[in-house]
């Protein structure tokens, strides 16, 4: 990700811009109309804390957390008086567009992330929410943060906002007829408008001031004038860590699969070796393996994320979680940095650079950088940016999982699922196939080295550790709370693949038992790792979802299933047209069109299979060693990393979302948004004279 800091110059104030005033609609009759009144303050504020504060601690945040849940137009005083409601609007700042965030509240109806999730899957016929979303976002396709960012029509710099947009309403028992006579005050002077109370308020406040709001209500009943103070608290949150952090599996818009197939070679190298999957729909190209063409034209039809050379997504945890915080709380906003990346370790990927996953397509040339900046100085150079412009900017929260990589995770799922004696020898000869032993040493000896090392690193952005909720992984490979039982089953995009029971059974029980505690006890100083100063480098941990997960592994079935799967998907492994000749138009045994395949549709599995990798992102490895690059795009290298370089054995959009609902009360606490009070003035206005018609109050 690339912070173009020299492209910022002065911002301009923009509070007053055009598309501001018009949302004020004062009328000149009923201003006319209006006397200034002088009140008696007769302050409520003291007797709602208190009341407040006499309730329960978890009341008050259950209570709080509901009602700041709600829309705006929703909230009123338990008693029903009149207050002041307000909210942020499009209040997560990485939508360039209201539409989007609009979307996602609306879908917060359904209940947790997890319930919005399948909502928005159901809504989209499984196409996905974010499939038009990614092209509108402060951070562009190849990670660079747009600087200024054009937000709803207004230029804004996305790091270090001057103000923000809220509406702000009269809401409890408002009188039918009411006329409102609004003024906000943030020290720079009034700002008014008088419209009837049933109409909402849009304005700009000031990034890191007070804005006293002031309404005076007349009616035919008594003149009331009710005032609150507004703040918007903008909270800057960053993304660290590996391909769980990033959202591999789930590109933004999932590749299009055809009807006809498309041939791969086997490492055998004879004819009666090759064999036919579904194409890329659009691609004109040879689909024959004696036809070779030009990768540049097989890429135009890929699957887009919003960063493919780190398969950054929308549906990943780490925004979701974000993007959660910024629907459930109306009065933030939340400025969103992610930079994790799939592949990535502590050496290679948060310290270092490391290897692109692949580079976004390219109409003129096949042209790929190969790497990736290392995240921890994009976000020191990020963070050092926003403080040129704002001195008080702080990074308020990191979201972080990492340490699979570091342990070659990747290597053991290798060493599950490959099964044929020729591809066996070949990825072991290259190192692609671990085992557990190799991955419990680097698991007990490199990575609490590398742990302490990212402590150190990130406790001067954050301070306390308590700031970086680490969110642990959650085992792939159970079903019913037990390891899945291996076969092909999900497995037979790729002639060589095999979930091998055994193999399979040592993997899931060393995660269980070996990896995930050892990753509880790194994060949380415990079980004899040390720590300089154990109360402030222990990190927010958090492994609720892991439950769940345990119903929902890479095997799990359901009636419930998406159609496609069930009449497509073989539980006996044997979804593909074996015969070369009729494969080539026809692959799929079930007749059905690969394209009625659907990513994002709820399922029982909350895990990608081979084939989900497959069918929603067919990846090309672009970023491999030279060596291992395919000689042409019918290689059996790209044949066979094509099946799970899209995010096989990665959680489902589900899944990310379920990871989303258990970090999501961690950061809450973290970020203490819970224990915030509403500050609401209401007093009794005495009765007021009108005066003759053409004249005007004289305002003080």
């Amino acid at each position: 990700m690339t912070i173009r800091v020299d492209e910022l110059g002065a911002e301009p104030d923009i509070r007053f811009q055009n598309a501001d005033r018009s949302y004020f609609r004062p009328n000149s009759d009923v201003k006319r109309a209006m006397i200034r009144i002088h009140l008696r303050s007769i302050i409520l504020c003291a007797l709602l804390a208190a009341a407040w504060g006499a309730l329960s601690a978890p009341w008050v945040a259950a209570q709080t957390a509901a009602a700041q849940s709600a829309p705006a137009d929703a909230q009123g005083a338990p008693d029903g008086a009149m207050q002041i409601s307000w909210e942020v609007r499009n209040r997560f700042r990485l939508f360039r567009e209201e539409r989007d965030f609009l979307l996602q509240t609306d879908s917060a109806r359904a209940g947790n992330v997890l319930a919005s999730e399948q909502a928005l899957e159901q809504q989209s016929d499984g196409r996905g929410w974010a499939r038009n979303t990614v092209n509108r976002l402060c951070i562009d396709l190849a990670g660079r943060v747009s600087e200024p960012c054009m937000r709803d029509n207004v230029k804004e710099s996305y790091l270090t906002p001057s103000d923000h947009p809220i509406t702000v309403r009269l809401t409890g028992q408002v009188p039918v007829g009411a006329i409102c006579a609004w003024s906000f005050d943030d020290g720079d002077g009034p700002r008014q408008s008088t419209l009837d109370c049933a109409e909402p308020v849009n304005l700009r406040v000031r990034y890191g001031r007070t804005t006293n709001a002031t309404v005076d209500v007349s009616s035919a009943d008594a003149p009331q004038r009710v005032t609150s103070a507004i703040a918007v608290r903008d909270i800057f949150i960053a993304g660290l860590g590996d391909s769980i952090a990033s959202g591999e599996g789930n590109p933004d818009r999932p590749v299009a699969l055809a009807d006809e197939g498309f041939c791969f070679r086997s490492y055998l190298g004879s004819a009666s070796d090759q064999y036919y999957r579904p194409s890329r729909a659009g691609y004109k190209g040879g689909r024959a393996c004696e036809a070779p063409d030009f990768l540049q034209v097989w890429q135009r039809q890929a699957a887009v994320w919003f960063n493919s050379p780190c398969h950054r997504s929308l549906y990943s945890y780490q925004t979701r979680t974000a993007l959660a915080l910024a629907v459930r709380y109306p009065h933030i906003a939340v400025t969103y940095l992610p930079l994790a990346c799939t592949g990535a370790t502590i050496a290679d990927g948060l310290f270092g650079a490391q290897r692109a996953r692949e580079c976004p397509p390219n109409k003129s040339a096949n042209t790929c950088a190969g790497t990736v900046n290392a995240q921890l100085p994009e976000l020191r150079d990020a963070l050092a940016a926003a403080k040129r412009r704002q001195p008080d900017r702080k990074l308020d929260l990191v979201l972080l999982s990492v340490g699979a990589n570091d342990i070659n995770f990747s290597g053991l799922v290798a060493d599950t699922i490959v099964d044929a004696p020729t591809e066996r020898e070949l990825f072991t000869r290259v190192g692609l196939i671990g085992s557990v032993d190799d991955s419990r040493t680097e698991l007990t000896r490199d990575l609490p080295r590398g742990f302490a090392k990212l402590r150190d690193a990130l406790k001067p952005l954050v301070g306390d550790l308590s700031r970086v909720v680490y969110v642990s992984y959650a085992n792939p490979a159970l079903s019913g709370g037990v390891p899945c039982p291996g076969g092909r089953a999900g497995f037979d995009i790729h002639p060589s693949f095999n979930a091998d029971p055994r193999r399979l059974a040592a993997v899931a029980n060393f995660v269980q038992n070996e990896f995930l505690p050892q990753l509880k006890a790194l994060a949380l100083c415990q079980s004899g790792v040390l720590c300089r100063d154990p109360a402030s480098d222990r990190m927010t941990f958090v492994d609720a979802h892991q439950a769940a997960f345990a119903d929902h592994g890479f095997c799990a079935r359901a009636e419930s299933d998406p159609e496609f799967d069930r009449m497509c998907f073989s539980d006996k492994g044997d979804s593909f047209n074996p015969d070369i000749v009729t494969s080539a138009a026809q692959p799929m045994v079930c007749g059905r069109s690969a394209g009625d395949y659907r990513a994002y549709l709820p399922r029982a599995r909350w895990i990608r299979d081979a084939n989900d990798s497959y069918f929603a992102a067919m990846t090309y490895p672009q970023g491999l060693p030279s060596s291992m690059q395919p000689s042409d795009i019918h290689d059996a290298t790209w044949g066979i990393l094509s099946a799970v370089y899209g995010g096989a054995i990665h959680p489902t959009a589900e899944g990310h979302a379920a990871m989303a609902d258990a970090a999501l009360p961690a950061a809450a606490s973290v970020l203490r948004l819970d224990t915030e009070v509403p500050e609401v003035t209401s007093e009794q206005m005495p009765s007021v004279q009108t005066p003759p018609a053409g004249v005007t109050p004289n305002p003080r």
